[in-house]
């Protein structure tokens, strides 16, 4: 049985309109997946919308709606946002979803009935906008003002808390789980969100995780099918997302293709859900070691200065209004605004955002190297060959001619390397430094001396050679920005689908002769 390559965002809280953070995340997820596409393996990448619990409930009261009513409303945002940045994921989850509530519903009574919940009564501090409880003893060891304390995460005031509920083991799964990340020291990701987790394990873990909430005080969530008194916790419901898409206890043929995940790329706020509740779950649910999930990958914030973006400061940056208002002037506006997001920082990393950090990146990289290096490439071939793309035989090749092609074809290579491993950053650099090169190629040949001279031969080796770049540099780029590439391919003279990672690799494969007809400019220059 082939078995799929998972990828997995965060389901995405919807109490607001997605933001820039959603984005950086879906638009990494969407590289990956349309990376091993065109590797010509079967991808299943989902994504979602997370849509229970007590801020839900209370955005939605604010907005005069019933809860389901607000969050069809605001998922709406997130599946339109999807659509303009052209994110290929293959399912869109909904906590709400009736698919989901089931395996919810399915894996509290497995782990009731096999005795791995216990109800206790809490005493301690509870975070509304985290929907994260801490106990005395958590807190002690954060903040020296036991008395009014503030939240660890989020510095938000707390609230002080007592009521009962139902509760997961997690002390008795520390040791456990200590010994499965020392022996898959890949299994966090970057090295520092690694380091981060073993730092928290040094300490004693809260003895029980409460995956309930009293109906009393929050309605809106999954019914706790052995005690209607309760919902369940919105953090257990959520991350159980990840096994409900790949039919867990409902289709174990679709599950033993799909599970586990090869990688979970999540933010870095919510590495402590993922890499220390979520594996204790996963474990508790009787999932077996070597079927963990391969990695789970946080990465940085976006950052306004030197401020985290937030709802509650204010400056969220809004998706949409870069790509339909920033850039409007751009006909593909969405590739430039994802280019911008995976190339800008090194993925993991925190960067600070900006539209002058845009402008600086779109006019260096993508007007003045990669538009300039097509639109000057396809006029020499107008103007010098008739519109059609020259013959030339591997004989007649240069040193010069041959140099480019060993740069070209050599990156779908540093590909394989560097995007399982989510350097981004560097694949961009690697196929930006052979449209420099190319651009230099330019300057150094000539070719419009070559014409002048007459030297027919060699003016069409050098076209030829341009030509072949850009062919390679639209396969390599097509995970990335695959409208601008679906366009470089038309503008070449091909039809259909910019074909698979490996032809990145070959050399003198367009047609020879093959024609194109008309080649608008890729990046206008704004108006000023």
């Amino acid at each position: 049985m082939a078995k799929k390559i998972y990828i997995t965002t965060p389901l995405y809280y919807v109490n607001a309109s997605p933001h820039i953070g959603h984005s950086y995340t879906n638009v990494a997820a969407d590289c990956l997946a349309r990376y091993y596409r065109q590797k010509g393996e079967d991808v299943f990448f989902l994504t979602g919308s997370d849509e229970h619990g007590q801020k839900i409930a209370q955005a939605a009261d604010a907005a005069g709606k019933e809860p389901q009513a607000f969050v069809d409303g605001v998922v709406e945002h997130f599946e339109s946002l999807w659509k303009l940045l052209n994110i290929s994921h293959d399912d869109f989850i909904r906590t709400t979803q009736q698919r989901h509530v089931d395996v919810v519903q399915a894996a509290l009574t497995r782990l009731k009935d096999e005795g791995k919940l216990t109800r206790e009564a809490y005493n301690g501090w509870y975070c509304t906008p985290d929907e994260t409880f801490w106990t005395p003893e958590e807190l002690a060891k954060k903040t020296e003002d036991i008395e009014n304390p503030v939240c660890p995460d989020c510095q938000r005031p707390l609230e002080a808390v007592q009521e009962e509920g139902w509760y997961l083991h997690l002390r008795e799964s520390q040791e456990w789980l200590v010994n499965f990340l020392k022996k898959n020291p890949q299994w966090v990701r970057p090295e520092s969100r690694y380091n981060e987790i073993f730092s928290l394990l040094k300490d004693d873990l809260p003895k029980y995780l409460c995956i309930t909430r009293p109906k009393a005080r929050v309605k809106w969530g999954i019914p706790v099918p052995f005690d209607p008194e309760y919902v369940t916790y919105v953090w257990f419901d959520a991350l159980l997302n990840y096994l409900t898409a790949t039919g867990y206890l409902v289709d174990q043929q679709l599950f033993e293709e799909r599970w586990p995940a090869k990688m979970q790329i999540i933010g870095k706020d919510i590495l402590r859900h993922h890499a220390l509740y979520w594996p204790i779950m996963l474990h508790a649910l009787g999932i077996p070691d070597d079927q963990m999930p391969e990695c789970i990958f946080a990465h940085g914030w976006w950052k306004i200065g030197e401020q985290k973006m937030s709802k509650s400061l204010g400056n969220i940056v809004d998706p949409n209004v870069i790509v339909t208002v920033f850039l409007k002037e751009q006909p593909f506006a969405a590739d430039v605004y994802r280019y911008f997001l995976m190339r800008e920082v090194n993925f993991g990393q925190d960067g600070n955002f900006s539209e002058e950090g845009i402008e600086t990146r779109f006019a260096s990289d993508l007007a003045n190297d990669l538009g300039n290096l097509v639109n000057r490439t396809l006029s020499m071939i107008d103007k010098y060959c008739d519109s059609k793309i020259p013959a030339v035989s591997e004989a007649t090749l240069t040193d010069a001619d041959k140099a480019l092609q060993q740069s070209a074809t050599s990156v779908a290579g540093q590909l394989d390397v560097l995007m399982p491993r989510l350097e981004f950053s560097k694949a961009l650099e690697a196929i930006m430094d052979v449209v420099s090169q190319a651009n230099r190629y330019i300057e150094e040949q000539m070719p419009w001396k070559l014409s002048k001279a007459g030297e027919t031969e060699r003016l069409h080796c050098v076209l030829r050679s341009l030509a072949e770049t850009l062919r390679t540099t639209a396969i390599l780029l097509t995970p990335f920005m695959p409208s601008v590439t679906q366009e470089i391919w038309r503008q070449l003279g091909f039809e259909g689908s910019v074909p698979e990672l490996d032809q990145a690799a070959q050399w003198l494969k367009i047609p020879d002769n093959q024609s194109f007809t008309d080649h608008p400019v890729l990046f206008p220059r704004p108006k000023s």
